[in-house]
Order: structure tokens, then sequence, then C-alpha cells
């Protein structure tokens, strides 16, 4: 149990210069005897009268003495140990008493560590809590980078720990510094380190391809060295504290625009560590001529995904959909995304451009690509429509023919001679069509007039359209008939009005 510092101090006080014994200071200051007792102890306060007997003390060498030759052997083996030996005390009982006596590790003193200029930099994630996108709930996490001998700190975040935006937040670091460092330091993340045993270290091979481009060297610290990595473990509780602790943003981009503020100014304006009369920024632009030179063709950082269309023209990244256009439907695609845009690419042709969602479920459209499907789609109709007319009535090739020469349009021409052939029928059509060519009149008013005239000739009444058009305003409309008995009575009436007259 652990007592404050200032109640450790009032039982030394009331133990050495009032004389109060051990029971009067424990009721008097509401704690155990044996806490009063343990603090006297580690203080080697001169005991004013002799402290309270244990059950313990005739069995304390034997206890010391085992736990010299066993420094692991656990309480309650030596309690069975000296219940063996006589010892008549309870086994929780036991465990106090001993506690005094267990031999504690020495706790490892570290070196304080110094780097040259442009030597080394130090990198780790740091959570922030959660976003919530639309339906989506995202991780917000902060890709911290520090240069070890300026102490500059770059901070960039991301609502995922993606190996793409790890690689991302080190070219950004690197290209705000002038340069990278010769080599970055690690812990175990999953990012930078895939397995680990013992002194074995398997690197993520992204990190290796990255690190090659760039010419530093990816260096994991050792397991518990808290030393060697320090500096960035400071960053990020400074970054917590100055900057993150009750500041508003609206979004990511919002947050990454007030962040890249906070590290140009304040972060840099405070006192250098190693010289407290400069500031860091002095110490940076000192480091920046030992840095490394960027890479003229910097490696690509976008996330990078093979994809296949299905039935429908989309491609599924991230829990969305983008379009893409209707002819690639079935092909694999490879989607290339940045933290605020997705591109998709069919080899080395880009074919759609959108701008990234962090939601879940959506489909995100181009309206050119949907236009495309639609315009593909009445193409289709019609050309299924001019089959079923050339099928079934050769003759409206050639009356197309020659309302093509004339500069008909042929969409609307066709859409009329489909309602000819449901109206009248595919022999009547083509006679019709065949007299109305042969008249030299290629026209379909014409050939609308030969079929109402033969109609009309037999005795059948007028052929009216199949279906009302595709108008709302027609198809909602509701006719109340009349009731015909009204005309019988007004014909009687008028009967009966002109016999009147003629009288």
């Amino acid at each position: 149990m652990t007592i404050p510092r200032e109640l450790e101090v009032k039982i030394l006080r009331l133990f050495a210069a009032e004389h109060w014994p051990v029971g009067t200071i424990a009721s008097q200051l509401g704690v155990h005897h044996e806490v009063v007792e343990r603090v006297l102890r580690q203080a080697s306060a001169p005991p004013a009268q002799p402290l309270r007997a244990t059950l313990l003390d005739p069995y304390v060498g034997f206890v010391c003495d085992q736990w010299a030759k066993y420094p692991k052997l656990t309480a309650s083996r030596l309690w069975g140990m000296c219940r063996q030996r006589g010892y008549p005390g309870a086994k929780d009982h036991f465990r106090h008493l001993v506690a005094p006596y267990r031999p504690r590790p020495r706790t490892e003193a570290f070196l304080r560590l110094r780097s040259l200029p442009g030597e080394q930099a130090q990198v780790d994630w740091a959570h922030f809590g959660w976003v919530n996108v639309g339906r989506a709930r995202r991780p917000l996490v902060a890709f911290v980078a520090v240069l070890s001998s300026s102490r500059a700190i770059f901070v960039r975040f991301f609502v995922g720990q993606q190996g793409e935006n790890f690689l991302r937040g080190h070219a950004e670091a690197f290209a705000r510094w002038g340069g990278a460092p010769r080599a970055v330091l690690y812990d175990n993340l999953k990012t930078a380190v895939l397995e680990r045993v013992g002194d074995a270290v398997r690197l993520n091979p992204l990190l290796l391809d990255f690190a090659a481009r760039y010419g530093f060297e990816p260096r994991p610290v050792g397991v518990r060295r808290g030393n060697e990595k320090g500096r960035v473990e400071r960053a990020i509780r400074y970054l917590r504290g100055a900057f993150f602790v009750g500041r508003a943003w609206r979004d990511p981009p919002d947050l990454n625009a007030q962040a890249d503020d906070w590290c140009q100014a304040e972060a840099l304006d405070r006192p250098w560590p190693d010289d407290p009369t400069i500031r860091v920024r002095d110490a940076l632009e000192r480091e920046r001529p030992s840095l490394l030179p960027l890479p003229l063709d910097p490696p690509p950082v976008e996330e990078r995904r093979e994809v296949k269309v299905g039935k429908t023209p989309y491609v599924r990244f991230d829990t969305n959909d983008y379009s893409v256009p209707f002819a690639l439907v079935g092909k694999t695609l490879v989607v290339l995304a940045t933290p605020e845009l997705v591109r998709v690419v069919d080899g080395t042709a880009e074919v759609a451009r959108h701008p990234r969602s962090y939601d879940k479920g959506q489909a995100v459209e181009d309206p050119a690509h949907v236009e495309a499907l639609v315009a593909e789609k009445r193409r289709g109709h019609e050309a299924r429509g001019l089959d079923r007319l050339t099928g079934g009535v050769p003759a409206v090739r050639g009356l197309l023919k020659l309302l093509a020469d004339r500069g008909a349009c042929l969409s609307h021409a066709t859409r009329q001679l489909r309602a000819l052939l449901d109206a009248h029928g595919a022999g009547a059509l083509g006679r019709a069509i065949e007299e109305a060519i042969g008249q030299g009149a290629p026209h379909v008013h014409a050939v609308r007039q030969i079929l109402e005239r033969d109609r009309a000739a037999r005795g059948a009444a007028p052929a009216l359209p199949l279906s009302l058009p595709d108008d709302p305003r027609l198809r909602d409309l509701v006719i109340n008939p009349h009731d015909l008995a009204d005309y019988d009575r007004l014909g009687a009436r008028v009967a009966a009005e002109e016999v009147t007259r003629g009288e």
C-alpha cells in the first residue's frame, strides 16, 4: 500500500519528536499499525521504544536466506515452508509481514543519448480517439516524427494506420524538413516490424523499399528500451497537452491544417533542450545541411488495391463504391488512393477519378459515367426495336435508307414505325411501306395514311395506341363516365319541341 508523502512525514514527526507509540499514531491517523511500522523501518528512524513483536520475528532469518537463494520464490511457498517449521500465523498475514524483506530488482539507469545533426529521427503512431463520418466510425491517429538533434516535430493526422499512410507521413516530414535523416527509429509497430523473435527482426517490405529510395536506415529499437525512443514519446505528450486538448476542428483536413500551423509556429519557437538560449527553429536550420537530399523521383505512397468490376460499373474500395465507365464491367482494375482522392486505372490509363469518401456503404458517382450508361441502354432498346422492325418487315430497311438520304430523324421514325407495327401488324405495314415508296412518298405520315385508308375501306374502327404516353398527367387522369340516359331524354325533348313548332 502506497501512502502520501505528507502522511509519511507526519508519522515520522509524531514518532521522533512527540514520542507517540505506534498504536497511538495508527489510531489517530486512521492507518494500520503495520503501515506505521513500515514507514519507520524504511526511514530507519531510531526507535524511541521497541516496535511490537510479530509472529514472523523468529523466521526472518530463514525468510531472508531463502529469498537470497531463490529471489523469485513466492510468499505463499515461503509461508508453507515456515508453516512446516512451526509458524502459527495465517497466509495473508504472513504476506504482509514478509513484504519488507522481499528482494527488489535494481532499477536500471539509462544514459542520456545524444544525436549528431542529421543522424537520426524517431517515429511513432499516437491514438487520439475516434471520428464519426456518416455511418462509419474510424480511428483518429497521428503520425509523429521528431528529428533527434534539433527536436523539430512533424505531425499528420489520419483516419487509419494503413502502411501507405505511414509512408506518406515519412515523405511529408522529409519534405517539410528539407531532407531525410540517416536513420529512423521505431518500436514494434506493425507498419514497421512484421515479426520479432529476440534479436531477429523482420521489417515491413513496404518500409524497406521506401527507405531504399530515400537512403535512410529503418532501425527498430530494443524491447523495453525507453531511452532509445524517448524524444518521440515526449513529443506525443507535448502534442496532446499543447495542441490537441480543447481544440475545435471540423474534419481531419482542418485538423491537419491547424497541426501544420502549430508545428511551424509554437513547436519551432520553443527553447531548444540542449541550449535554452536558442529556439528549435534555429537548431533545425543548423541541422538542415546535414540531412540527406530528397530523391528526384520520390516513391509512390498511394494505397494500391486490385479490384474487379462486377455486373454494375462500380469498384469497391474501403467500404464504398466508386463508378467507372460501363465498358469496363468484368475487368480487373487498380485503385490508387490518397487521403483526398481515389483514382481508378486500367493499365497505365486513368479511367475514373473521385473525391475520397470516409463514410460507409456510399455510392460515389461521376455523372458522366451514369449518363453514358443510360444512353447506352437507350440505344440498346432502340436497336432491339429496329431488329424487331427489320426482322418482321423487310421493307423498313429501304424506307429508313430513303429517310436518311433526306436527312430525317431515324430514331423518331423508328419509334413511329414500331407503333404502327403494334397497331396494324407486320403484313399491313409492309404493304403500306411498299406502296408509299412506289408513289414517291417515303414518309412515315404517308405510310400511316395508307394504313388508315385500308382500314376504313374494310369498315374497321380507327387504330388507337395500345398504351398511353409516358406522362403522369395523362396516366393519372380520372374521367367519370356520363349517364347516356340523359342523351335519350334530351333527344325526346328536342323531338317534342319540333312537333310543337310544326303544329
